[in-house]
C-alpha cells in the first residue's frame, strides 16, 4: 500500500508543478515578471518534492511511471487552465468581401471596437476589419463573423499590449487602460 500511496503522491505533485510551469511561461511571455517569479518558486519547490520521492525509491518502477503520467496529465491540465483563464487580448483581422457593413454594425452593437481599413485584394477593393478583444471572447467574435461573412478570410494573433481605444473587459480579467 505504501508503494501505491507514494506513486499517487508523486503523480499529484506533478499534477501541480506542470500546470504551474505552463502558466508561468504564459506570464513570462506577457511580461508579468513578478507573477512569473512567484510561480517559478512554487513550481520548482513542488518539482523538488516530486523528484525526491522518485529518487528515494529508485527500485520502484511505479514511481517513475507516476512521475511520467503526472507530467503528461499536468501538461493537459495546464493547457486547459491556460485556455480557461485566457489572459490577454487577441487581434482578429477579417477580410470581408460581402456583408461587411452588417458585420461591422453587429460587432459594434455587441460592444466590440472595430476599425475598418480599405485594402486591395485579387478582385479589387476589400474592407479589412481589425478587432482587438479579450482572448476569452475570441470565439464569440469568430462566431459573429462566421454568421455574417462565412467566406471571410480571418486571422487571429496574440497582442502583447493594447492601450487606449475601445476594449471590452471580461470576467475577472478587466482590460487595463493607461
Amino acid at each position: 500500500m505504501d508503494t501505491l500511496l507514494g506513486a499517487l503522491v508523486i503523480f499529484l505533485l506533478r499534477l501541480v508543478d506542470v500546470p504551474l510551469s505552463t502558466v508561468r511561461v504564459v506570464m513570462m511571455v506577457r511580461g508579468q515578471r513578478r507573477v512569473a517569479a512567484v510561480l517559478a518558486f512554487f513550481e520548482s519547490l513542488v518539482w523538488i518534492l516530486a523528484i525526491s520521492q522518485v529518487f528515494a525509491r529508485l527500485d520502484s518502477p511505479l514511481n517513475m511511471l507516476a512521475f511520467a503520467a503526472g507530467f503528461a496529465s499536468g501538461t493537459a491540465l495546464g493547457m486547459t487552465l491556460e485556455a480557461w483563464f485566457a489572459p490577454g487580448q487577441v487581434l482578429i483581422r477579417a477580410i470581408v468581401r460581402e456583408g461587411a457593413e452588417a458585420l461591422v454594425a453587429e460587432l459594434r452593437e455587441q460592444g466590440y471596437g472595430v476599425t475598418v481599413v480599405r485594402g486591395e485584394g485579387r478582385a479589387g477593393e476589400v474592407p479589412i476589419l481589425f478587432i482587438v478583444v479579450p482572448r476569452r471572447r475570441a470565439e464569440e467574435v469568430l462566431g459573429v463573423i462566421r454568421a455574417h461573412a462565412p467566406r471571410a478570410f480571418v486571422t487571429v494573433e496574440g497582442v502583447q499590449r493594447a492601450i487606449g481605444g475601445h476594449l471590452p473587459s471580461v470576467g475577472f480579467f478587466p482590460t487595463v487602460r493607461r
